[in-house]
């Protein structure tokens, strides 16, 4: 048979050319050759699955369980009112400071003049403490001058009472007058005391009345700054709920800015696909609404604390008898470049796919 073969092969004949040959070594033939070739194919298939292995699969880890989001601020009023004014809508793009809602300023205004008028007067009261305690920082030098000369006097006619020249009523009258001055001065030192306390380490503008008052002052004129309602920073209006006459309240949702510069993709991998990933790692991502002609390029900035299972509201109970593995998944946060999300805008909850370059 194989001089048969040889013989075959010899002539110039195809792989699977049986012509000359009896039918049991055809189909020897026939047989080997189909081996081999499977053999072949199967080496081959082996070959390119190892090489994707050790080229691709080592290197990336990927995932279409993946969405832009944001940290998008909440627009809530921070005092109470109604609306006079909105002049942004849905969709609408802002500015970091524009203005996006304005409440009624009639009471606050009030509020600042009153509190003005109670600054003013405190003052004015103030003032009046530091003259009061000059005024009896006087009363104390006049009567002490008194009181030296009652002294003096009551001195002079206690020398003069032993000769007679002194009646005893003249005593008296001098003693009661030195008793008197006593008084006096003690009476102007505590009022002295009284007033200094009102003012003792301060000034003016120090005082703990006028810096109570003020800040009664600066509270007003920040409730009236509130009337007006800016975005915090440039993104997108969405969610608008506010209309005009609408009186709102403290924390009431109005409206949400998205920043649409400064978005990010959580990208859900599996637990299995997380042994390599770091952060810092560089990722490549492209947007279903832009397609796979457009490739967003971005690195790992953080990796979730907990499965999405774990922060339900209603975890799952996996100590029962009835228990089935489900693969779990965490949520890498991919920080995307600005400058291609100039160029490409993305939405938040947009669907993307993430592929990351974990071999360094």
């Amino acid at each position: 048979m194989a001089e048969a073969q040889t013989a075959a092969l010899n002539r110039g004949r195809g792989w699977f050319d049986t012509e000359g040959l009896s039918t049991e070594d055809a189909r020897r033939l026939l047989r080997q050759r189909l081996l081999t070739l499977l053999g072949g194919t199967v080496a081959l298939i082996a070959v390119i699955a190892g090489a994707y292995w050790y080229i691709v699969s080592q290197r990336y880890v990927s995932t279409d369980d993946a969405y832009v989001d944001a940290s998008v601020a909440s627009i809530t009023p921070l005092i109470d009112g109604p609306v006079s004014a909105v002049p942004v809508n849905d969709t609408q793009a802002v500015k970091r400071g524009d203005v996006l809602v304005r409440l009624d300023p009639a009471d606050q205004q009030i509020a600042v003049a009153q509190a003005e008028a109670n600054y003013g007067e405190a003052r004015r009261r103030v003032e009046q403490y530091f003259a009061n305690a000059a005024a009896a920082q006087a009363q104390v030098v006049s009567h002490q001058a008194d009181l030296e000369r009652a002294t003096k006097d009551y001195q002079r006619r206690a020398a003069l009472a032993s000769t007679g020249a002194v009646s005893g009523d003249e005593m008296t009258t001098a003693k009661n007058a030195l008793d008197t001055a006593r008084a006096a001065v003690d009476t102007a030192k505590r009022q002295l005391a009284a007033q200094l306390a009102l003012i003792h380490g301060t000034n003016v503008d120090n005082n703990p009345e006028v810096l109570a008052s003020k800040a009664q002052l600066e509270a007003a004129k920040l409730a009236l700054s509130r009337t007006i309602i800016r975005a915090p920073f440039d993104g997108v209006v969405a969610q608008d709920q506010v209309q005009v006459g609408q009186r709102v309240q403290v924390g009431t949702q109005l409206m949400t800015v998205v920043p649409i510069s400064a978005v990010y993709v959580n990208a859900n991998f599996k637990e299995g696909q997380l042994q390599k990933v770091r952060i810092g790692q560089k990722a490549t991502l492209t947007s279903d609404l832009y397609g796979s002609g457009v490739v967003f390029h971005g690195r790992v900035v953080g990796i979730g604390g907990g499965t999405g299972s774990a922060f339900a509201v209603i975890p799952a109970q996996n100590a029962t008898g009835n228990w089935i593995k489900v693969v779990q998944r965490l949520p890498v946060r991919v920080a995307l470049d600005p400058a291609e999300l100039a160029k490409h805008p993305l939405r938040v909850g947009l669907s993307m796919d993430a592929t990351i370059d974990v071999a360094h």
